[in-house]
């Protein structure tokens, strides 16, 4: 159990990190590379090796086997699937000693026809994700040699729905907009806490899933970047920080977003928790290799003698891309989000009031932060930031019908150009 809380905490760091350099309104899972990374440090070698264990933040010599490992304890979560692919032309042979270190069925084959190839890979990215992601973040060509891919997605419903409503932001970048606002009240004052981190204060409110897959709200103060907020949700997850609990704040304004006040009533009534935030359906490309150093990748893209991977193949490899393709919507009466991650290696009344209650009120009415996770492992599947959340729809009966989650009409999934650049995307390729 020691080494998965590793892995787990290993995996949240590149979460945070990843967050540091990722642009605003965007989706993301750190847990989505990790495996993947872990398997090409398995099969590296020197200065590449080196680098990828850095960045996995595992001992050398363990990289595989946590991601292994990873990649067992997502598939034992509840509303998360995951998967991993490996395809490869004919004529690469693998050590087997890597291979066999890939889940059962994982290998298939390239057929060195890029139409066909291509097909059948967003199939599987299609399939694996349950159609949020329809094709695979990857560019073929007649001379790809290797595709290492993942692909993850998650699905829940709250314990409590929220109710839909228009919301007009007061101020702020949403103010003149009408919005699908999201409201709930609760009787749990827990659900909400504010951390006190090492960039500002941090108000954070758990949206609790019925499978164990719950949503953290994270809104920071107003000058705090996305990166700090999100990397502060991951210190809160390690307890790196202190968080005051919504039965232990104090009246007035508490935190970032959050209002404690008494208000009357009709009769004694315990402290509550009114919760008002915003719908939003997020989609991201993502090109690792803007940003090797993040995920320890600036020696494997060199095709220097005799490669950065003799562990693969004794046939030499370099990665030639890195892509994810992600997505997250976050609705009245759920959540979803996937990843399709892909390695190249060329990859009434007026009543009397005499009563007083305690009233915790929370508004997310601007840009803020989310981490999708896990309960009980607090492994961060998915996080993002949202900049442009759901328009008020105008909604048809029809629509309604096809669309049980409920929310506006969610943006496409997320889509990989086919058209190659000098060096593709998504692929190992040998040296000449």
């Amino acid at each position: 159990m020691g080494s998965t809380h590793r892995t787990i905490r290993a995996v949240n760091d590149l979460t945070a990190r990843w967050a540091a350099v990722a642009p605003g309104g965007t989706v993301f899972s750190a847990a989505g590379v990790w495996p993947l990374l872990g398997l090409l440090a398995d099969g590296a070698g020197g200065a590449a090796r080196a680098e990828l264990v850095e960045a996995l933040g595992v001992p050398d010599g363990q990289a595989g086997a946590a991601a292994r490992e990873l990649l067992g304890a997502m598939g034992a979560m509840r509303g998360v699937d995951r998967a991993l692919g490996l395809w490869t032309r004919r004529t690469l042979e693998l050590r087997e000693s890597w291979e066999a270190g890939l889940p059962a069925g994982a290998h298939g084959a390239l057929t060195a026809d890029p139409v066909a190839d291509g097909a059948a890979l967003d199939a599987w990215a299609a399939e694996r994700t349950g159609g949020l992601i329809e094709r695979m973040p990857v560019t073929l060509s007649e001379d790809t040699d290797l595709v290492l891919a993942s692909a993850l997605a998650l699905r829940t419903r709250w314990l409590r729905p929220f109710t839909e409503t228009a919301t007009e932001p007061e101020a702020g970048p949403w103010l003149g907009r009408t919005l699908l606002g999201l409201r709930r009240r609760t009787r749990v004052l827990d659900r909400i806490g504010v951390a006190d981190t090492r960039w500002g204060h941090v108000t954070e409110l758990k949206v609790l899933g019925d499978n164990a897959v719950d949503v953290h709200l994270l809104l920071g103060e107003e000058r705090m970047t996305a990166g700090q907020v999100l990397a502060a949700g991951v210190d809160v997850l390690a307890r790196r920080c202190p968080v005051l609990p919504g039965q232990a704040l104090p009246y007035g304004e508490a935190g970032p977003g959050l209002r404690v006040v008494k208000e009357l009533s009709t009769g004694p009534v315990p402290p509550s928790l009114d919760v008002e935030t915003v719908a939003f359906g997020v989609t991201a490309q993502h090109d690792l290799l803007e940003r090797p150093e993040v995920f320890g990748l600036g020696t494997a893209m060199l095709d220097d003698t005799p490669g950065p991977f003799p562990g693969i193949s004794a046939d030499p490899l370099c990665v030639a891309s890195a892509r994810q393709s992600a997505m997250a919507r976050f609705f009245a009466r759920g959540f979803e989000a996937a990843a399709v991650t892909a390695f190249g290696m060329v990859g009434a009344g007026v009543p009397r009031l005499r009563w007083a209650t305690t009233v915790v009120e929370a508004v997310y009415d601007r840009p803020f932060g989310f981490l999708a996770l896990h309960r009980h492992s607090r492994l961060v599947l998915a996080a993002g930031w949202v900049t442009d959340p759901e328009p008020y729809p105008d909604r048809d009966p029809e629509y309604a019908e096809e669309h049980p989650w409920g929310g506006a009409r969610a943006a496409p999934a997320p889509t990989a150009p086919r058209t190659a650049p000098t060096a593709p995307p998504g692929r190992l390729v040998p040296r000449p």
